[in-house]
């Protein structure tokens, strides 16, 4: 049993680092061609994030996926003519594909071929730190590849029997499926007892009020937890740098509180993923406060601000008290103000940019730059009014309530 295991986790793709790959992306009916673009760039940043640097980008408008190939014929031959005779390790599709469309592809091309979801996993079974975090990850990458089985079987190279016979290659799957099946839910109950830990670790957590950072993946979080805390977690310049939630008690002016640090969201996060991460994600549900992370020198900040909004929605957590936090304002400037604009044009640039996001968030924003230090004070200040007015509504007979 140890030994199929083992070869079945080795027939998933793994990123050896130091790769070179060619994207594809597809511009369906209710896109656009800029947007397709952008969402190529962010597969770059998730390709980079995993060890594997980009040299080529492809684009193709179709009203609906190939159901063979995801791209139509005519665009597999142009990425099949670039592919053949340069040192292309692999290909990443920004869409999920199915077992058949991966063997497919990778028959006409020559090049390993993945998906998003599998790269998504690729980095999240890479930064998987804990116990908890581990289990939820082989969790969601048996859960992938389950239906995939099938298809991604011919790649493989195993014997496939005849037509309308059950061959050796037939059996093998069977086994496969049961091995996969015996695996995820094996994999569910260790989840389930340690899902249990982690629910009586943040019962014991007292009447403390909870604050949760949560946000788009790479917008700051960490830092800002750094910053806040005055605690090392890990934070660098990648997608998905935390994984497994960090909690930190924190006393602004003899006022203790939790705060959290959490996964960050993703546009088109696989939803295996959001399944097994539910544990880690409960933070966010049973957090009294959410701080709201925004990267505001992002080109598609606002984009990602609905992506979250939306997730949130999911985790029925979009009703709960939100601070929105416009972090990385000193890239903002440095990308938006050239030398020669004047002190006062900036200001007004900068005055309208607050109006705006105050209407729109009934004036539960603040906007900072974590990495320099900027406008924290004010940060805490919001984050202590809130915190102590919480407790006010919690405990209201209570006169001191730390």
């Amino acid at each position: 049993m140890q030994k199929e295991e083992q070869t079945l986790i080795e027939k998933q793709h793994k990123i050896k680092g130091e790769e070179t790959a060619v994207l594809v992306g597809l511009i369906q009916k209710e896109q656009t061609q800029e947007q397709v673009y952008e969402y190529l760039d962010e597969l770059a940043f998730l390709a980079e994030t995993a060890g594997a640097q980009t040299v080529r980008k492809f684009t193709q408008k179709l009203p609906h996926p190939d159901s063979r190939t995801f791209v139509g014929k005519g665009k597999l031959e142009e990425i099949k003519t670039y592919v053949s005779g340069k040192k292309i390790d692999l290909v990443i599709f920004d869409d999920e594909l199915t077992g058949s469309q991966i063997t497919n592809i990778e028959k006409e091309l020559g090049v390993k071929t993945i998906d998003r979801s599998d790269l998504i996993l690729d980095i999240f079974a890479r930064r998987a730190r804990t116990a908890q975090a581990k289990v939820q990850v082989e969790l969601a990458q048996y859960q992938y590849l389950l239906p995939r089985l099938k298809g991604m079987w011919k790649h493989l190279e195993r014997q496939g029997g005849g037509i309308g016979t059950r061959g050796p290659g037939e059996t093998e799957i069977e086994t496969d499926r049961r091995i996969v099946k015996d695996k995820i839910s094996l994999l569910r109950k260790r989840l389930a007892e340690i899902d249990k830990q982690s629910f009586t670790q943040r019962k014991e957590r007292g009447e403390l009020i909870r604050v949760s950072l949560v946000g788009y993946t790479n917008v700051g979080k960490s830092t800002l937890m750094n910053v806040l805390s005055k605690s090392d977690v890990f934070a660098e310049n990648k997608l998905f740098a935390t994984l497994d939630t960090t909690t930190r008690k924190i006393v602004f002016e003899n006022t203790p509180f939790l705060l959290s640090d959490t996964v960050g969201f993703i546009r088109k996060l696989p939803h295996h993923l959001v399944e097994s991460f539910k544990s880690t994600l409960d933070e966010v549900r049973e957090a009294d406060i959410l701080l709201h992370v925004v990267d505001a020198s992002h080109p598609q900040y606002e984009d990602q601000i609905g992506v979250v909004n939306k997730t949130l929605q999911e985790l029925k957590a979009f009703d709960k008290p939100i601070l929105t936090i416009f972090n990385k304002m000193d890239l903002y400037e440095e990308k938006n103000f050239d030398e020669w604009l004047e002190d006062e044009v900036k200001q007004e640039i900068l005055l309208e940019l607050r109006e705006k996001w105050e209407r729109a968030t009934d004036h539960n924003c603040v906007f900072i730059s974590a990495l320099e230090r900027k406008n924290i004070d004010a940060l805490r200040e919001l984050i202590l009014s809130r915190v102590r007015d919480m407790y006010q509504i919690r405990y209201p007979y209570k006169t001191v309530h730390f």
